[in-house]
């Protein structure tokens, strides 16, 4: 007794040194040239060493944990005819591999290393041992500290078994979806994020004194060939592998741990001219990994009777030439080793490279601690003591913590509990996830529905009856590691008016197959296994009773990328409004978002803000990018945009439709009658109806600004098509304007005085005697036939005759009519009387009339030189308020509770059309279906109305389906020039994804 307890007291104190030099930063499984005990003892057993020995050495062979005679039988001829250096077990108990390590070192003179193939501990090969998540469950982790913390119980666990070394963990990058054999046993697909996780498990195994291996090398996860049945081939070049392949072994060089496998692979890029697999090739294992990498420690192979390499020629030797130091053989020991004596007969494998190896695998024996007998090992309570009550507590925070919420569109977790309006419908085998169930029951009235996979069309049927009478429809899978057709179209198909939520209980691989039906959930959970406690964990993430923050290591298709994951946290509350509520899908307007995000990376915009009401209610609010390219403010929702031509419908159509409504205009009154300096020219019969519908034969604009620069100060023309010293500022993609003209004299001053009141941009006030000059050159306009062009020249009119009316400027009068009844607080002509540029959308870079970068000041030169209030544009706004407008409109002129409009106006203005174009009284309005100008996506019915403008804004009002949609943007800055937004139809796919989430009744 005293015996045992002394060589237990050595061997703590072994795993104490092997944890002081973890700690002191000194890498454990190293050989160190300074370390002159360990010298000593390798040159003591060596000196004493047959030929027969020191091959045996070199040889890991395999045997089952299965404690009986037959298995002793082969121990005893491993370990005393073979001197095999190390035993790798494989399927059985933790006592019966307690008993068999025993008898291997009783059996072996010298101690046997005892090696283990446990990528996810114990479990992958024992019965009855704690079960952890796999790789690809690790990978959604973000705290690699608890990553360490698993290395190490690991360890524990391994050494309390009598283990030294684990064949762990893999460090391929699973960037082949379609690859048959690592999946789930890699970390993930992010090389960066793969080497975190294998250096951290790593240190926690060496730490522990366990020696970790590192494997496959050079890299086994972009292959669709499994090496246990084939030869996987890899054809990247150089490049390629080192960034991704190579990525996690290089930093595990460099964190200096102990082990590395090669695996059996074609890697063309080291050797282009043969078929030589990586474990067989000196470029690969001697060249690549040690001498360039510089790896010191100890290499392995992969076993050897797999068949990418087991067809091959004294494979043994060629393994141990090719750099490997240790040789898995796991069922053909006997000709292993007579091939090794037989290559070291006919010099094939030197006596000089033999001592070689043999010396390193006993110096990692002296640092395994096997530099003694070994203690023997307590069989009795081993399950107890490796189960231990930390040992599941670690695996059910490592369960807990892996848990990805891959999407949870509009907040449609966590889940309210209305009683009796939430469905699960359990798919796989029955009971599978009856933890689940019975968690969520406790949660919330729930109504419980059952399908077996490949369950009948009947029965599929009359469940899907019943899922359409709930509001939140929650789906959990089980036992599936790949789902038929027929069950994935059965699930594509459900079109349930509830939201629908899917808990995978599973790996990732299911939802792959699954990604037609997920697409069309509103939120996705993956636990990637289905231990009772990770269910009933999982039913209380569903309603905010517990956390969930992993972030998917796989992508699933283009659907989930690698690093997807929302965060669900304790206390959270249910979404407010939930798109299937008000008859609407919520993943089709989540697209929104990569139509929005698609248009921020081809440069459309710094900067969007996208609102969606539906009955009034917001059901899609959303900012995208930044103010622009140089300030990286976030878009809020509070942040004003300059509205454009926006402006027309916003403002002036808003004044012209008060006007009509209160009978102090008709449409058909001619605008002279208001406006004098028409009366005695070509405008004299101009009525408001044609101003309205851009039929009165107006031009579409006037370069009015030309009128207040000094002819004499431009050389050449003002502007042309190339660029020259003199014409440098572009504003098309032809267009270059003069930029070193000057201003006529007595035009423009930088300071406010009583003449200079027209503000046109920061120290840049225009005489206010240039607004008669825009009227009078309006005044002397030709005029075209009575045909559609639009004009802004029109609402420069009607807002002319606003003011004549009113007595007031239209801004003034709009604030007092309309906006400041109505509670908007943000939206005005003039931004920068009451806000900062900092609460304002930069609108362009470099102006070529103002010259100097626009924020806060209206865009059109038109509005500018009117002072910034025009009824063409000059309207900032949010898209909220902006949106209060148009539902105002939608309400037939009523908005909280109060009437600014009259029904029977609203329904005129919004209503009327043009005989000859798609213009209505002002607002502009869908054309007809396939025409390449219709300004709305090809699903808007007729009955739409709104505007655009030329910065980028847009709102559409569809009283059919109760729909107020509003885009705001800033597409001008900072090149004016920019026409992505519309070459790329991003507002109208927008549009067209509003109507395609409509629910069919």
């Amino acid at each position: 007794m005293k015996k045992y307890i002394l060589l237990w007291c050595l061997a703590a104190f072994i795993l104490g040194v092997s944890s002081l030099r973890a700690q002191t930063g000194v890498a454990p499984f190293l050989p160190s040239a300074d370390d002159t005990r360990c010298r000593q003892w390798v040159d003591s057993v060596f000196s004493g060493m047959s030929l027969d020995e020191k091959i045996g050495q070199l040889v890991v062979a395999t045997v089952p944990a299965r404690a009986d005679k037959a298995t002793k039988k082969q121990i005893r001829e491993l370990v005393k005819k073979y001197k095999v250096g190390g035993l790798l077990f494989s399927e059985g108990t933790a006592e019966e591999q307690a008993i068999l390590t025993n008898f291997a070192q009783k059996s072996s003179k010298i101690p046997v290393m005892v090696t283990f193939d446990g990528e996810w501990g114990l479990s992958m090969r024992l019965k009855g041992t704690p079960n952890y998540p796999r790789n690809a469950a690790l990978g959604c982790i973000g705290d690699n500290s608890l990553i360490e913390e698993y290395g190490r119980e690991v360890a524990r666990q391994f050494r309390e078994l009598g283990v030294h070394v684990n064949f762990a963990p893999d460090a391929d990058v699973n960037t082949n979806p379609l690859n048959p054999v690592i999946h789930v046993r890699s970390f993930g697909e992010n090389p960066q994020k793969v080497a975190a996780k294998v250096v951290a498990y790593s240190r926690g195994l060496e730490s522990g004194g366990i020696l970790s291996v590192c494997k496959h090398f050079p890299g086994h996860g972009d292959t669709d060939v499994d090496s246990h049945k084939g030869l996987p081939v890899l054809h990247y070049d150089r490049a390629r592998l080192d960034s991704v392949e190579l990525y996690p072994f290089k930093e595990m060089v460099r964190a200096g741990l102990g082990g590395v496998m090669v695996g059996h692979l074609q890697v063309q890029a080291f050797d282009p001219a043969d078929s030589i697999p990586s474990s067989l090739s000196h470029n690969v294992v001697t060249g690549l990994l040690k001498e360039e990498l510089g790896f010191k420690g100890l290499v392995f192979t992969d076993a050897l009777d797999m068949k990418g390499v087991s067809d091959v020629p004294q494979v043994t030797t060629k393994a141990l030439l090719a750099g490997n130091d240790m040789a898995l053989v796991q069922f053909n020991t006997r000709n292993a080793v007579q091939e090794l004596a037989d290559a070291v007969a006919s010099g094939q494998l030197s006596r000089n490279e033999l001592d070689a190896k043999c010396r390193k695998v006993l110096m990692y024996k002296y640092m395994l601690g096997l530099r003694r007998a070994q203690p023997k090992l307590q069989v009795s309570g081993m399950s107890y003591r490796i189960n231990t009550e930390e040992a599941q507590a670690l695996a059910a925070k490592l369960r807990r913590s892996a848990v990805t919420v891959l999407s949870n569109y509009f907040n449609v977790l966590p889940l309210a509990s209305p009683e009796g309006n939430i469905a699960v419908l359990s798919m796989g085998d029955k009971e599978a996830d009856a933890p689940f169930v019975q968690a969520m029951e406790k949660n919330a009235g729930i109504s419980h529905f059952y399908l077996p996979w490949g369950a009948d069309e009947a029965a599929k049927q009359e469940v899907l009856q019943q899922l359409g009478t709930y509001r939140r429809v929650v789906i959990s899978i089980t036992g599936a590691t790949y789902v038929g057709d027929a069950d994935v179209a059965f699930l594509e198909g459900l079109n349930l008016p509830a939201p629908v939520v899917y808990t995978f209980f599973t790996s990732y691989r299911p939802l792959m197959s699954l990604t037609p039906a997920i697409a069309k959930s509103s939120a996705v959970v993956l636990a990637h296994s289905d231990e009772a406690d990770l269910q009933q964990h999982v039913a209380d993430v569903l309603f905010a009773k517990a956390p969930a923050d992993g972030k998917m290591s796989m992508s699933i298709g283009r659907l989930f990328p690698a690093g997807t994951g929302c965060t669900i946290e304790p206390g959270m509350t249910p979404g407010k409004l939930i798109p299937e509520d008000y008859g609407l899908k919520s993943y089709v307007l989540q697209r929104i978002d990569g139509v929005a995000q698609k248009g921020l990376a081809a440069g459309a915009y710094p900067g969007c803000r996208i609102l969606v009401l539906k009955d009034g209610q917001p059901i899609y609010d959303r900012g995208f990018g930044t103010h622009s390219d140089k300030d990286t403010t976030a878009v809020r929702s509070t942040d004003l945009f300059d509205l454009a031509s926006l402006t027309k419908t916003t403002a002036t159509l808003l004044a012209v439709m008060k006007l009509y409504d209160e009978g102090k205009i008709k449409l058909d009154d001619k605008i002279s009658k208001y406006l004098p300096f028409l009366r005695n020219g070509n405008k004299k019969n101009l009525t408001i109806r044609e101003l309205l519908f851009h039929e009165s034969g107006l031009p579409p604009y006037i370069r009015f600004y030309v009128d207040i620069i000094d002819p004499n100060s431009v050389h050449g023309p003002y502007s042309q098509s190339w660029m020259d010293e003199w014409h440098r500022t572009r504003v098309s993609e032809h267009s270059y304007y003069c930029t070193d003209f000057k201003f006529k004299k007595g035009m423009i001053s930088d300071k406010n005085t009583s003449t200079y009141t027209l503000h046109m941009a920061d120290g840049m006030w225009l005489n206010k005697s240039f607004k008669n000059s825009i009227l009078q050159s309006i005044a002397r306009c030709e005029l075209d036939r009575k045909r559609y062009v639009y004009s802004d020249l029109g609402f420069v009119l009607l807002q002319q005759m606003v003011e004549e009316i009113v007595k007031l400027p239209m801004d003034l009068y709009l604030a007092k009519e309309f906006y400041a009844p109505m509670g908007l607080q943000r939206t005005m002509f003039l931004p920068l009387t009451k806000f900062t540029k900092a609460e304002i959308m930069p609108t362009a870079a470099n102006d070529y009339l103002r010259r100097q970068d626009l924020c806060g000041y209206v865009h059109d030169e038109t509005a500018a030189c009117l002072g910034g209030v025009s009824g063409n544009a000059g309207l900032f706004s949010t898209a909220e308020e902006v949106a209060k407008v148009y539902q105002m409109l939608l309400n037939g002129g009523e908005f909280n509770g109060k009437r600014f409009l009259s029904e029977a106006t609203c329904r005129l203005f919004t209503t009327e059309k043009s005989a000859i174009s798609r213009r209505g009284l002002g607002f502009d309005k869908p054309d007809v279906p396939g025409s390449k100008s219709n300004p709305c996506a090809a699903s808007a019915p007729a009955s739409v109305y709104g505007h655009t403008g030329f910065t980028g804004t847009c709102a559409w009002v569809d009283p059919d389906n109760g729909f107020v949609y509003v885009f705001l943007s800033n597409r001008l800055c900072p090149n004016v020039w920019n026409t992505k937004l519309g070459d790329m139809n991003i507002t109208t796919d927008i549009q067209e994804l509003i109507y395609k989430s409509c629910i069919e009744k």
